[in-house]
């Protein structure tokens, strides 16, 4: 449990070898360019026309001047200075919740009296002590919010909670948020329970998922029969799968990176056992606990087209499932920094890759406060708290020229997610995850409907139109919707199974996720799951390896083949840099590291698929034909644990139990049928 997570429950408590030179090996990959690409050691001073320090040094990053083309700002080095890291922002607005008037409070303490009394759980319980607190809590919220963030420090330094409360938890950092939370929340139902469950584990038992009412949801019944599948074309076309990169601007060579808490490769880290002196200096390239270096970023984007062919061609276009931002803690962040990276990296990505348009889904680090959007219906000035982001990277998307007029409006709107349909008839629908991840405070708000900010409707309205249509759809986020289920909210992740099901397999051809810095997979059935077989297997969710070796992981990226007619996946090729590798490319500006291939999906899984064509696609039938050739030859789960760590030297075995999980996970799609199905515990190799 995170220490987030307890100041809510305290409102209820309280009441490469130098050898090798820096050009593509001759090895090559069918249908590709070389099998390993080394980056040149020495920083390309082109990619930037000005710097704040010298950009050939090796003994620090370099620090780019960096122009926003929205704003037109120059952002100061202080901003990303290693030697000045922030303790407060104190420049943005920290928007709090209207004072509630004297009838206010009246009706809603009445009401909140009823919902405490009609509570089945209400009583000389934990459940209940916590419920009844959260009420305090609430009125304080809504009386005086002024006060709602000096109480969430007082709270968590009177039970000693995190040793800086007043940097945590203070007006300046998620004070702020969990007042608004505490004052919209109905603490005395299920927000209530959700709360003491989620974030106090154990003080309310986890709610079961509501059952769904999904009279008048879709507009259509599904197609029976479904329509006829498109005729494939024979062309592959290419496709970039970017996910996870977390450039750390502020990453310290030298610095320690065995460090004992906070990210590491940071000025202001240290390891426990050494105090003063550093056990592991950062390597400039990287390292397993530390987010990625500038010069990692570059030398994998330099690397991508080499290793991909695409060189000359570029892709057909790319995918970036969320997360740019690094891992800093709520007092180092702020929307500045937020701004910075999105504006670095996404010009990085347009002027690197050669690609066709990025289609780019917000991470839950893209956001400040990290991980939170509002719903609209919060209304007022809460319901647009978080729209100087979306505004921001709707207006980058457009400078560079990736997505057309109606797509910048809609992410404009629509918490930076939006519908693209492409001239080939592909349809890219792209969807802000934070709206259903578990560490987003304002997704405890109004939980019996799981749909509180629309999003789902969204999708849902913008499906039943690709169908109509006779387009195919793809749909990416950042946060996954099942898996082991840690990650998401069951009752918005069991809707959007449903939608799925309804519009799969014949409008959506394929899901996209990243989050959690693996190479992983699963697989959404028909009839939520009931009947799991390859028969009922609807559509495929990939999610995205990342360039982060955050944490214990080496750096990927993914390159799929897909059909240009009918858009399925036919193969998906990973590659890898071994981030174990990178201390030795220290003391030298000849070399930089390595990329090299790690495996096509194809060859590693389908050699016991039965009348499966070279040239037929990778869809849910063929991931749920692989999960039962798991079931009788356990080597190939031990084979796809070894990728999902992208073949780190740190990733543990999977042996016992971990077996039946591993395959339990993949056929899970939604935290619901997860919870229900699977042995926990075994889901990272983190």
């Amino acid at each position: 449990m995170t220490l987030s997570f307890r100041v809510l429950g305290a409102f209820a408590v309280s009441a490469i070898a130098f050898s090798v030179h820096a050009i593509a090996e001759p090895v090559t990959v069918d249908g590709l360019g070389p099998s390993a690409y080394t980056a040149p050691g020495a920083f390309p001073t082109s990619v930037y026309k000005h710097y704040y320090n010298s950009p050939t040094a090796t003994s620090a990053q370099p620090q780019p001047v960096i122009s926003d083309p929205v704003s037109h700002k120059v952002y100061p080095l202080e901003l990303t200075d290693p030697s000045t890291l922030p303790k407060n922002d104190t420049h943005d607005p920290h928007i709090l919740p209207p004072k509630a008037s004297s009838g206010q409070l009246l009706e809603s303490a009445f009401a909140q009296v009823l919902s405490i009394a009609s509570s089945p759980s209400f009583g000389t319980n934990n459940c209940a002590r916590c419920q009844a607190a959260l009420q305090v809590g609430k009125f304080l919220a809504m009386a005086a919010p002024e006060e709602g963030p000096a109480l969430a420090v007082r709270v968590c330094e009177h039970f000693n909670f995190n040793k800086d409360c007043a940097t945590q938890y203070g007006i300046y950092q998620l004070g702020s948020v969990i007042t608004q939370v505490i004052a919209n929340a109905d603490v005395g139902g299920l927000d209530g329970q959700m709360i003491c469950s989620h974030f106090l584990s154990g003080l309310c038992p986890a709610p079961a998922t509501t059952p769904l009412n999904l009279t008048n949801w879709f507009a259509k019944p599904k197609p029976n029969p479904l329509p006829a599948g498109k005729k494939p074309s024979g062309k592959r076309i290419k496709v970039l799968h970017l996910s996870d990169m977390h450039l750390d601007p502020r990453y310290t060579n030298g610095a320690e990176a065995n460090c004992t808490s906070g990210l590491c490769c940071r000025e202001n880290v240290f390891n426990a056992q050494s105090p003063n002196e550093t056990v592991f200096p950062a390597p400039r390239y990287g390292a397993y606990l530390c987010d990625s270096p500038i010069s990692l970023v570059v030398s994998a984007l330099k690397a991508i087209p080499v290793l991909t062919g695409t060189e000359r061609t570029g892709f057909d276009f790319t995918l970036y499932t969320g997360d740019l931002v690094s891992h800093d803690s709520e007092n180092q962040l702020s929307r500045d920094y937020v701004l910075y990276t999105e504006t670095v990296m996404y010009d990085l990505l347009k002027r690197m890759l050669n690609t066709g348009p990025v289609y780019a889904a917000l991470g839950n680090h893209d956001s400040y406060n990290q991980a939170q959007d509002a719903p609209h219906s919060l209304g007022g000035q809460l319901a647009s708290q978080f729209s100087w982001n979306y505004d921001h990277v709707a207006s980058l998307w457009e400078h560079e020229g990736w997505l057309p007029q109606s797509a910048v409006d809609l992410a404009r709107s629509h918490y930076a997610a939006y519908m693209v349909r492409r001239a080939d008839g592909l349809r890219v629908i792209t969807l802000n995850t934070d709206l259903w991840y578990t560490a987003n405070y304002f997704n405890y708000i109004n939980m019996t409907n799981p749909d509180v900010s629309g999003m789902l409707r969204f999708v849902t309205d913008e499906l039943q139109a690709a169908e109509d249509a006779g387009d195919s759809v793809w749909i990416l986020g950042h946060v996954l919707t099942g898996w082991d289920g840690t990650n998401p909210l069951q009752n918005p992740t069991n809707l959007f199974y449903q939608i799925v099901d309804r519009f799969s397999p014949h409008v959506i051809k394929a899901v996209f996720f990243g989050h959690t810095h693996e190479d992983q997979l699963m697989i959404y059935y028909a009839n939520n799951g009931t009947n799991i077989s390859a028969q009922t297997a609807q559509t495929a969710g990939w999610i995205g390896p990342s360039l982060t070796p955050l944490t214990n992981l080496n750096s990927g990226f993914r390159v799929y083949e897909v059909d240009s007619a009918t858009f399925e996946i036919l193969d998906a090729h990973t590659w890898k840099s071994d981030v174990n590798s990178f201390a030795s490319l220290d003391g030298q500006s000849a070399f930089g590291p390595t990329f090299e291939y790690e495996y096509s999906t194809r060859e590693a899984y389908g050699g016991t698929i039965a009348g499966w064509g070279p040239n037929d696609p990778l869809n849910a039938t063929w991931w749920h034909l692989v999960t039962e050739a798991m079931e009788q030859d356990p080597s190939l789960v031990t084979t796809f644990n070894t990728y999902q760590g992208k073949s780190s030297v740190r990733s543990p075995p999977c042996t016992g139990d971990c077996i039946a999980a591993k395959i339990c996970y993949i056929r899970s799609g939604s935290v619901s049928l997860a919870k229900q199905n699977c042995v926990t515990g075994f889901g990272s190799v983190q």
